[in-house]
């Protein structure tokens, strides 16, 4: 017997009629790349997605088809989070941070249609454009009439919006359509299509928005710093909407000052983002002080987030901290870091050990932890294994590329890559990747908890640990330091003094070496990958 209730596809164009609807008058803000601000309202955008979807159309954009955006966080590209959906096409945000050659490929395996450029982003573009043969059109926005560029076929978005009809109606009826499209980062082989579906954005979006979970209402203002084509910004352009929360959209402007500015100025209740962003932002706000006492939930995700951060921010700034974890591949929301009831009664240092942690699942999201047998383990906050997950917003497959026991297990689950423990409660608290473990005579060494201890020394910035090649134990850790600019001298000896009591002796690094910036992947997180290729080739034991 099946239930009688309405055939209701969850469709991206009903987030938007939604704040349409409730949220009219309720603003987004931008900063553009000259430094002023630009700021309209839901209305205006309800308005623009429609002309700009008549555009699509015009360019011979069809249903399924792929259009790519290469953009930074401002209103059009959010005007594109809507339209190319709405319109039943695929928008699959490129980043701006790749290596030309990953461009290259993830433009023409998705076989892009049409590309969104932001102007001042254009010589980027330009330098991968002649080994793209897919994309028929190009179009600029933030653009001068008389910028000159050597692609072919471009129009200018402005002058296609004023040209548009006004009136359209919604072409995404079947909530299992395409309608997202974000490759991995590729830190191993070539990068890997996940392909979202309406539902499974729409039901993202209600996940996040959980009281549990992200928590978002129309009181909120959100400012993105995490990019929008950082797996489709958390989904908080959708989760946002959704709410009726405002939105602050940064553009290029990801300096600290700056961020401190929008954060103090337009009164962010939200601010989301990656760790090495949030380290530069807490230095700027002890130097020049600003009134961020709005801020309800500084969001944190795409890495750990160290202890001693999040202690900082809460003690010296009284800013609360929200952990949150997932993967491009979860769309991207799994886990977020709540205090539950019980551990109000706990002493502060107990809370932050709490928030440290990467959280427990938001519903609609399973998980488990199993060893390298494919055995699930205990939630004993003790047991490492492995992180599977499973659910409505997880991908089963990568687009173009037939599954494999690599990614996923017979019986349906994701595997993350990530090493974790979980607890009695439910809190994960991710303990590697499953790459970046230092394997040391055949035990475990954690390379996040060592640079989390690292970079709660008061003269260290940041910390990367990496497994160096050892003759007697296969690998052994080594530990790469940035100081921070005020610190007093610190030498090796005085950092493996400051571990020795945290850690059993073979966990201590054999190696420290002081640089002056840990290189960072595409998305904000330390690039190890580069680093064992300074440093861990060849025999260093």
């Amino acid at each position: 017997m099946h239930g009688l209730m309405m055939d209701y596809p969850l469709t991206m164009d009903r987030i938007l009629e939604h704040a349409y609807r409730l949220y009219p008058h309720k603003r987004i803000t931008t900063k553009l790349p000259d430094g002023s601000m630009h700021q309209y309202t839901y209305t205006h955008l309800y308005e623009r997605v429609k002309r700009l979807a008549n555009v699509l159309g015009k360019l011979g954009v069809k249903p399924g088809d792929r259009v790519g955006t290469f953009a930074w966080n401002n209103y059009q590209h959010l005007e594109l989070y809507y339209a190319i959906p709405c319109s039943g096409a695929v928008c699959h945000t490129l980043n701006i941070r790749l290596f030309p050659e990953q461009l290259t490929y993830i433009v023409n395996h998705a076989e892009d249609k049409v590309v969104f450029i932001d102007a001042t982003l254009l010589p980027l573009f330009e330098g991968v454009a002649e080994q793209i043969d897919c994309v028929q059109h190009y179009v600029l926005f933030n653009a001068d009439r008389g910028l000159e560029t050597k692609l072919p076929n471009v129009s200018f978005y402005e002058e296609l919006m004023a040209d548009a009809d006004d009136d359209y109606e919604w072409r995404a009826t079947d909530e299992n359509a395409a309608m997202g499209l974000c490759y991995t980062s590729g830190t191993t082989g070539d990068p890997k299509g996940v392909l979202y579906s309406h539902r499974s954005m729409y039901l993202h979006t209600m996940g996040a928005n959980q009281a549990n979970s992200l928590a978002l209402t129309e009181a909120d203002v959100v400012l993105t710093v995490v990019p929008q084509f950082h797996a489709m910004a958390w989904g908080l352009p959708y989760a946002c909407a959704f709410a009726g929360a405002e939105m602050v959209m940064p553009g290029p402007h990801l300096k600290p000052p700056d961020l401190a500015e929008m954060i103090a100025e337009e009164k962010v209740t939200v601010p989301a983002g990656v760790p090495t962003i949030w380290t530069g932002l807490y230095h700027e706000l002890k130097e020049n002080p600003r009134d961020v006492s709005h801020v309800r939930a500084l969001l944190v995700g795409g890495a750990a987030m160290p202890r001693a951060l999040i202690e900082a921010y809460e003690k010296d700034l009284n800013i609360n901290v929200l952990h949150a974890w997932g993967m491009t591949e979860m769309s991207p929301l799994g886990t977020v870091s709540h205090l539950q009831s019980h551990h109000h009664e706990l002493p502060k240092h107990e809370q932050w050990d709490v928030k440290a942690r990467q959280g427990y699942p938001v519903a609609g999201v399973e998980m488990r932890i199993v060893n390298d047998a494919g055995e699930e383990l205990l939630w004993d906050g003790v047991t490492m294994g492995e992180v599977q997950v499973r659910g409505p917003w997880i991908a089963k497959a990568y687009y173009k590329v037939d599954s494999s026991s690599e990614h996923f297990t017979p019986d349906g689950w994701f595997r993350t890559g990530d090493v974790a423990t979980m607890s009695e409660d439910g809190y994960m608290h991710i303990t590697d990747r499953t790459k970046d473990l230092v394997k040391s005579g055949g035990e475990w060494i954690s390379s996040v908890a060592l640079e989390n201890s690292l970079m709660a020394h008061q003269s260290v910035m940041e910390a990367a640990v990496i497994a160096i090649p050892d003759e007697r134990w296969g690998e052994r850790p080594m530990a790469v330091v940035v100081l921070a600019s005020d610190a007093n001298p610190v030498t090796d000896e005085e950092l493996l003094e400051y571990l020795a009591p945290k850690f059993p002796k073979f966990w201590l690094p054999n190696r420290l070496a002081f640089i002056e910036e840990i290189p960072k992947t595409s998305v904000g997180k330390f690039d190890k990958k580069v680093l064992r290729h300074r440093y861990a080739e060849g025999k260093l034991g």
